[in-house]
């Protein structure tokens, strides 16, 4: 099994970002963001404009897919006519390409909006390689684009249930994998180990790594893990978890299909893509 984001052909084109001659073309494709929102068109999907369609802004060349170049303008607000839509509903509606595209375009933006000032002095910083570096005018400093590395893990116990959670803020009855943020200095395993205790109390042996998935809310690198469970007594944090089960297969196809529970959307979420890793399949039911 396998998930959008795995699958997109997206060439970055880093030797064209020194040059703005190399990719402002006249056949250029562009989208317009503004914090999360995409430009749109009925459908929906993503809304490509011509150069010179774009508005003022903040300028990031997104790449190649199939001899098409690609590029971004961040502005403000995107205007109502261009029907902005948050990437996070219009994510499970895209095809992998317009999805990478578009995930590396609202990741960079955000980026780019917070971090207008040197850290080191406190100057108005510049932007150069097509977005992808912030400089200091008067320092020198030099600011890449940050990237914060994330475990989310589906946890398993000698019986093979899977453990499964809800946050305090989702309505009842919608579950998801475990996660969080890993620590300076920590392993990944690690974190898989303290994060599952700190959430639930469950003790961790072995974690092993399965795969990732980039998440630019602000910008994150989520990296998925099955993990072994050592004692299955759940006590839950009430803080970042409001409830959390262990789950058969069979509970947990009976209650998908009778929508008892909402499991994040299939082909954008690495946490679904865990879930059905396990399950072996496809689950049914919907997903909110």
């Amino acid at each position: 099994m396998d998930f959008a984001f795995q699958r997109a052909q997206h060439d970055r084109a880093g030797n064209l970002r020194r040059s703005e001659d190399l990719w402002r073309s006249d056949d250029l494709r562009v989208l317009v963001l503004g914090g999360e929102h995409v430009a749109t068109v009925d459908g929906p999907a993503l809304r490509w404009l011509t150069p010179a369609e774009a508005p003022e802004g903040e300028w990031i060349l997104l790449g190649e897919q199939h001899g098409v170049r690609y590029a971004a303008v961040a502005v403000d607000r995107v205007p109502q006519e261009w029907s902005p839509v948050s990437i996070r509903v219009l994510a499970p509606l895209l095809g992998a390409d317009e999805l990478s595209l578009a995930i590396h375009a609202v990741g960079l933006a955000r980026w780019l909006a917070s971090h207008r000032f040197c850290p080191r002095c406190g100057t108005a910083l510049q932007t150069s390689q097509a977005g992808h570096l912030r400089t200091c005018p008067n320092c020198g400093a030099e600011h890449y684009p940050r990237t914060d590395p994330a475990v989310i893990m589906l946890v398993t116990d000698r019986d093979d249930r899977a453990l499964l959670a809800r946050n305090p803020h989702w309505p009842e009855g919608r579950f998801s994998t475990l996660a969080g943020f890993v620590e300076p200095g920590e392993a990944l395993e690690d974190a898989v180990r303290r994060e599952v205790a700190e959430e639930v109390g469950v003790s961790v042996g072995e974690a092993r790594y399965l795969g990732s998935q980039p998440w630019p809310f602000p910008q994150s690198l989520m990296l998925g893990f099955r993990a072994e469970a050592e004692t299955t007594d759940i006590t839950v944090d009430d803080t970042e978890i409001a409830e959390a089960r262990w789950f058969t297969r069979d509970e947990l196809l009976a209650a998908a299909q009778e929508e008892r529970i909402v499991l994040p959307p299939p082909g954008v979420s690495i946490s679904r893509w865990l879930v059905e890793d396990w399950f072996g399949g496809e689950l049914p039911g919907r997903w909110a």
